[in-house]
């Protein structure tokens, strides 16, 4: 008996979307492609749905009919060999093309966030000065121009929370020594604690603290991570599986089979509940702030 794919769907779902987006570049129908490449419409469906692996050399197939340059090209040839895989580790490197970020992509199409944070802030919560010192330490040697461009990145990243169509509901649960590490200075803190206590007045957006006092709790164990949900149908059938996405050093891992998930859920439901609620966090947000504005 055959046996289906057994890690993580992630990298089929995005080499799906990024095949279903270049296709509608190239102006082209879903029969106009099945005939381009004698394969059946039901084929491309489920490829760009994400519901069955791909071959590299298929995905080669699929961009030189659609037009697609050579370093995206590479990068989705990569992605298709992770499709077989029964773990995803995704490391950015310089194969991968401006914009073609995988987290990006599925944080995007995400309706709730929740993410733990032990050290940093969140991206989709940093200012332009933080975001510059946190990627100065990752990438000691970045061109001036080049660290502009992340920047503007994490910025238009941060629409998510904003949009005019369903803004995504985001939960945020810090360490407070994430308010006490001091990223670039006083005044780089202190500007970035009050985007804080500003994102919180945000009604899709909530912010809890976990006090250094608390001691012992689940996000010890689990490291900083964040989940991602995807909108359901008419009859509540998620159109993605929630997963799971905790950063590295070299790479991202994604999780989202449901037993994996769950054990997330389980691990930010206690955070949450640990931490002070939003009014006693913004007050801590508050007065650490202040301190970072006294002379």
């Amino acid at each position: 008996m055959a046996v289906g794919p057994t890690g993580s769907t992630v990298p089929r779902r995005q080499l799906g979307r990024n095949l279903r987006e270049l296709r509608a570049r190239a102006s082209m129908t879903v029969r106009a492609a099945a005939g381009a490449l004698e394969w059946s419409e039901t084929k491309i469906w489920r490829i760009e749905t994400g519901q069955t692996p791909l071959r590299a050399l298929d995905v080669e197939t699929m961009c030189r009919v659609y037009g697609a340059g050579g370093d995206l090209t590479a990068a989705l040839m990569g992605l298709a060999r992770e499709t077989k895989a029964r773990g995803w580790w995704h490391a950015y490197g310089d194969l991968i093309p401006e914009g073609f970020d995988v987290y990006v992509g599925l944080e995007e199409a995400a309706v709730t966030v929740s993410t733990y944070e032990s050290d940093i802030v969140p991206g989709l919560l940093q200012t332009d000065g933080y975001i510059r010192e946190i990627t100065r330490v990752h990438y000691p040697d970045i061109k001036d121009d080049d660290l502009d461009g992340r920047v503007r990145l994490r910025i238009e990243r941060q629409g998510l929370l904003t949009r005019a169509t369903d803004p995504a509901t985001v939960r945020v649960a810090l360490s407070e020594t994430v308010l006490r590490r001091r990223i670039g200075g006083g005044a780089v803190m202190a500007q970035q604690l009050a985007h804080l206590v500003y994102v919180s007045s945000l009604p899709n957006v909530a912010i809890r603290i976990v006090p250094l006092a608390i001691g012992a709790h689940q996000g010890m164990v689990s490291g900083p991570f964040v989940i991602l949900r995807f909108p359901v149908t008419g009859a509540g059938v998620d159109t993605e599986p929630p997963t799971v996405y905790a950063d590295g050093y070299t790479g991202g891992l994604y999780l989202d089979k449901p037993g994996e998930v769950q054990q997330y859920d389980r691990a930010f439901s206690g955070i949450w509940n640990v931490a002070l609620d939003e009014l006693e966090s913004l007050r801590l947000i508050s007065d650490v702030a202040g301190s970072y504005r006294e002379p």
